[in-house]
């Protein structure tokens, strides 16, 4: 008798659901809802139900429910999460994480495990008392941890007392040298904890509301399966979750060679076929700044996808990403486009979540949205003063709280206004799209091909700085993205291996990235919800 698991996906823009026969791999069933951020539950839930209705399978025949998460991925490449300060120990070069704090404390021991220096408890007091209203938690990395962790320890017991917010020791999750990489790691796991037990605190609430009792595990990013309660407490392995079942779907297709390319809402991500099989990356994941020691597919990650940012700056150059906002065809609830939509402070509209409570709010922002309704950073400088970094600052803090919801011109939009999808308000991605093309002088179809063709050129990019770096250990970021540009020299890069898409708006970006890399790409069934067949299929294990 067959046992059933299903597989779920919660990426920024989607949450996806399969059902899964677990003898035969055959999928049965797929659903696929809006992911709510704010409450993670809702958009689970509604893709749980949805599954089990659509393929009329009895619940306690479900042996198992795999989940895979693009979330951890997002909010590194967004550069939302907690706020971490790592307290670095030892004789080390100074080196800077892309996180609120970086401090360097006397101590650490040698290769053979001897005290190197005497820990500086003083100064470690001193930097918890100034920082302790900054973050929400700390990262410890001391030279040779993994051979004596005592000052480690004895940093981790002092913060505690000082500041009760989690503490992340790296000799606890890597044992391999190198203090940039392994802080980077310590630094990871501290940044994405919160996120993830939210995460996994909205689908053990869908579970139960749905009456699903089955196991539950995660996929990790080397394509192993942990419980969702070492997803919390390790949550930095979490962070290629959805790269390992990209990669899971894509060696299921029996492609002996090929780049597998899931093209979110927030993200793409790269993965890598060979031999028919997923490869492991030898060194550790990378995903944006983010050099680690997280055991994981080797893949790459950039910010790019349907729901990246458009963004007209005051000399008429057009940003796109890495940011992400709900793409003006699905943005319900905010004003008329035209009456808000503009360059650089006015690319984007701010609200307050739907039901927030602001009546016993102080926070400037907060009050000023609440009596304003939604509002563009220029009106909210006008209302509260703050301008420049301080502005974004504190936006960024609010959206990493989920108390705002931020709405511009995305890809999404161009595709809307191009006739390639509909599955939103394209009047709405129209009006936003001859705002925006006014701007430069064009009208809305010219400047939505040419926010699609920025799209596919940053996928192409990403594609050609991955193979670069896979095989010779370079990252050419810089070069690849200007080389059209070059007084000089003139470059192009062709694929001998095909590609494989991944993702809703895959179809609508890879071909022409294909054709330009003298390759072919191919879309297998089901791979619109291909991340959720991943996380079923790794989970037959």
């Amino acid at each position: 008798m067959s046992d059933y698991i299903i597989g779920i996906d919660t990426g920024g823009t989607y949450t996806d659901a399969v059902l899964l026969d677990a003898t035969s791999g055959t999928v049965l069933a797929t659903a696929k809802e809006p992911t709510t951020h704010h409450r993670l539950a809702l958009s689970t839930g509604w893709a749980l139900n949805s599954l089990l209705k659509t393929s009329g399978v009895s619940k306690d025949k479900i042996s198992r429910l795999a989940l895979s998460t693009t979330l951890a991925t997002n909010a590194v490449v967004e550069k939302k999460g907690a706020r971490v300060a790592a307290i670095i120990i030892g004789y080390v070069k100074h080196f800077r994480l892309p996180i609120a704090a970086t401090v360097f404390i006397k101590g650490g021991h040698d290769i053979m495990g001897k005290e190197e220096e005497p820990l500086d408890i003083d100064n470690i007091v001193d930097t918890i008392q100034g920082l302790r209203n900054d973050v929400d938690a700390y990262a410890v990395c001391s030279s040779m941890s993994m051979v004596d962790p005592t000052h480690e320890l004895v940093t981790e017991k002092a913060i505690s007392m000082i500041d009760p917010k989690p503490v992340f020791c790296s000799h606890k999750i890597s044992q391999h040298a190198g203090m940039r990489e392994r802080a980077a790691t310590a630094a990871l796991h501290a940044k994405l904890m919160p996120l993830m037990e939210a995460y996994v605190t909205g689908v053990q609430a869908a579970m139960l509301k749905s009456d699903l009792h089955c196991p539950v595990f995660l996929i990790a990013g080397n394509g192993d399966q942990v419980t969702i309660d070492d997803a919390i407490e390790q949550a930095g392995i979490t962070v290629a979750s959805g790269p390992a079942c990209t990669a899971g779907f894509g060696a299921a297709q029996g492609v002996q060679y090929g780049l597998v390319v899931d093209v979110g809402g927030t993200t793409t991500d790269i993965a890598m076929i060979k031999d028919g099989k997923t490869v492991l990356s030898p060194e550790g994941c990378q995903v944006g700044e983010w050099q680690t020691h997280v055991e994981a597919v080797d893949m790459f990650t950039g910010g790019i996808g349907g729901d990246s940012h458009v963004l007209v700056d005051e000399k008429g150059e057009i940003h796109l990403g890495p940011a992400r906002v709900i793409p003006l065809s699905m943005a319900k609830d905010f004003p008329e486009i035209t009456s808000w939509l503009g360059a650089k402070h006015k690319a984007k509209c701010i609200s307050l979540l739907p039901g927030f409570d602001a009546s016993s709010q102080t926070d400037a922002i907060i009050m000023a949205l609440a009596g304003s309704g939604p509002s563009t950073a220029d009106t909210i400088r006008e209302k509260t003063g703050f301008s420049g970094v301080p502005l974004e600052k504190q936006l960024e803090r609010l959206a990493r709280s989920q108390i705002i919801l931020e709405t511009g011109f995305t890809p999404t939009d161009a595709l809307h206004v191009l006739g390639k999808i509909d599955i939103g308000d394209q009047s709405r991605a129209l009006a936003g799209a001859e705002v925006l093309g006014a701007l430069l002088g064009m009208n809305a179809k010219t400047f939505c091909k040419k926010i699609k063709k920025m799209t596919e050129t940053r996928i192409e990019d990403l594609l050609i700085d991955y193979v670069i770096h896979h095989y010779w250990g370079k990252s050419l970021t810089s070069f690849i993205s200007t080389r059209n540009d070059h007084p000089v020299l003139g470059v192009e890069f062709s694929l001998k291996i095909p590609l494989i898409g991944i993702g809703a708006a895959a179809r609508y970006f890879l071909p022409k990235v294909a054709k330009r890399l003298g390759t072919t790409v191919e879309f297998p069934e089901y791979c619109e919800v291909g991340n959720a067949v991943g996380a079923a299929l790794l989970g037959r294990k």
